[in-house]
C-alpha cells in the first residue's frame, strides 16, 4: 500500500504506484475523470519503421525538432490541408522522432474546459498535438441560454508560453481559414505553417510503382493523367493501387471507387500559338470531366491584359497528354474565338481586316495545370 499526502488530503494507492520527477518519453492522451480531474493515459506509439515516407516529411520534422532545441520559448507549428494528404502521417512521424529525442508526447483530441490549465501545469519540455483543432476547439453557442464559449481563445495564452516549461505545440487542421485570427499569420505564436498539398505527378508515379511494381506502367500513366485533372489524395491512390493490383483496369476501377469530382477545380491555362505567341489565364475554375458544357477561357498577354481571344473546348472530349504536373491538349481539340469588340476604334468601328487575320491564327497546344490551392505564393512566381 502507498499513501500520498497533499495538504490535508490522503489518497491510498496500490503497490504499482511510481513517482517520477518527469513524464517518461512516451505518448499520452489527455483524459478527464469526474472524481479526480485531468490525467494522462498512455497511448500506443505508431510504428512507422515499415512505412515509406513520401515527400519532404523527414526533412521538415528534423527542422522542427532542431528549431525547438534552439528556441528559449514555446514553438508552434500549424499543419493544414485537406484530408488524406499527409498531415496525420507528419504528426505521427514528429511524435516518433520526439520520443526518440527524449520528449514526452501529449495528444489532445477533444476540448474540455480547463485543459489549457492542465497542460500549463506540466513543467517540462513536451510535444503537444491538437488533432483537427478547428473542429475540436470550434466556437460553441449556448443553446440553453448560457453564454457561448470560444475554446480557441482560451488556448492563446497557453500558446504564448507565459507558463513554465517550454513546449512544442502542433495543431492539425483541414481549413486554416477556420482557425482563430490570432493564430494564422502570427509567427510569434506559431512559427511554422506547413501546408500539405495533393501529390504531384512524380509523387503519384513513385507511390504507384512502389505499390504495384513492374507490369502496370500503362495503367500508372492513366492515373497520372487523371491526377492532373482532379485532386487525388493518398487514400485515393491506395484504393486505386489495390484495384489495379487485383487486375482491374483504371477505367473499370475509377467507375466503382468512391472517388468523385464533386467540385470544379482551379487551373492555370497557357496557350501556345503556331506563330510563337503565348497567352495565359492565371486562375480558371473548370470541370474537366464535363461531357456536355463547353469551357470558355479568356486569354491574356504577358502583361496580364485580356487580348481579345478565348479558347473553347468540351473537357471530356479533349485528349490529354500528361506533362510534368499538368496536361497538354492538342490545338485541334480547341476552338479559337475572337472578340470583335476588341478590334473597335474609339468610334466603335471594327477593323475587319484585323478580325479576319485574328480568326486565321492557329492554336498549337494548350497547357493546363491544376493549381495547388495551399501554395500561398502560387501567383507571385
Amino acid at each position: 500500500m502507498n499513501v500520498v499526502n497533499t495538504g490535508a488530503i490522503y489518497r491510498i494507492y496500490d503497490d504499482h504506484l511510481q513517482v517520477t520527477e518527469e513524464l517518461p518519453a512516451k505518448q499520452y492522451i489527455v483524459r478527464l475523470s469526474e472524481m479526480t480531474g485531468f490525467y494522462l493515459e498512455e497511448y500506443p506509439n505508431q510504428d512507422l519503421s515499415h512505412e515509406k515516407i513520401y515527400g519532404v516529411h523527414e526533412r521538415k520534422v528534423k527542422k522542427v525538432l532542431n528549431s525547438f532545441t534552439k528556441f528559449t520559448r514555446n514553438l508552434g507549428v500549424i499543419l493544414s490541408g485537406d484530408k488524406g494528404i499527409g498531415k496525420s502521417l507528419f504528426a505521427k512521424l514528429l511524435a516518433e522522432r520526439a520520443i526518440e529525442a527524449g520528449l514526452a508526447v501529449i495528444i489532445v483530441d477533444q476540448y474540455i474546459p480547463g485543459v489549457h490549465s492542465f497542460i500549463e501545469s506540466i513543467e517540462q519540455e513536451v510535444l503537444v498535438i491538437f488533432d483537427e483543432f478547428e473542429k475540436t476547439f470550434a466556437n460553441q453557442s449556448g443553446g440553453d441560454g448560457s453564454p457561448s464559449r470560444r475554446p480557441m481563445d482560451t488556448m492563446l495564452s497557453l500558446f504564448d508560453g507565459i507558463s513554465p516549461g517550454k513546449k512544442l505545440f502542433v495543431v492539425t487542421c483541414n481549413s486554416f481559414n477556420s482557425l482563430n485570427d490570432f493564430m494564422v499569420n502570427r509567427p510569434g505564436r506559431f512559427h511554422y505553417h506547413f501546408r500539405f498539398e495533393y501529390p504531384c505527378a512524380d509523387e503519384v508515379k513513385e507511390y504507384l510503382i512502389d505499390k504495384l511494381g513492374e507490369g502496370h506502367e500503362a495503367e500508372i500513366v492513366k492515373v497520372i493523367q487523371f491526377s492532373a485533372r482532379v485532386n487525388l489524395n493518398y487514400d485515393c491512390l491506395r484504393a486505386i493501387a489495390y484495384e489495379l493490383a487485383s487486375g482491374e483496369s483504371f477505367e473499370e476501377a475509377i467507375l466503382d471507387l468512391n472517388i468523385l469530382n464533386v467540385d470544379d477545380q482551379y487551373y492555370s491555362v497557357e496557350v501556345f500559338m503556331e506563330d510563337g505567341d503565348r497567352w495565359y489565364a492565371a486562375k480558371v475554375r473548370m470541370n474537366l470531366f464535363n461531357s456536355t458544357q463547353r469551357e470558355n477561357v479568356w486569354m491574356e498577354d504577358e502583361g496580364g491584359t485580356r487580348n481579345g481571344y478565348r479558347i473553347m473546348f468540351i473537357p471530356s472530349k479533349a485528349e490529354y497528354i500528361s506533362v510534368e504536373q499538368g496536361s497538354l491538349i492538342r490545338g485541334s481539340d480547341v476552338k479559337l474565338d475572337v472578340d470583335t469588340d476588341y478590334f473597335e476604334d474609339s468610334e466603335y468601328n471594327v477593323d475587319k481586316a484585323a478580325v479576319d487575320k485574328a480568326k486565321a491564327r492557329k492554336v498549337e497546344r494548350v497547357m493546363i495545370k491544376r493549381i495547388l490551392s495551399g501554395n500561398k505564393y502560387q501567383y507571385l512566381v
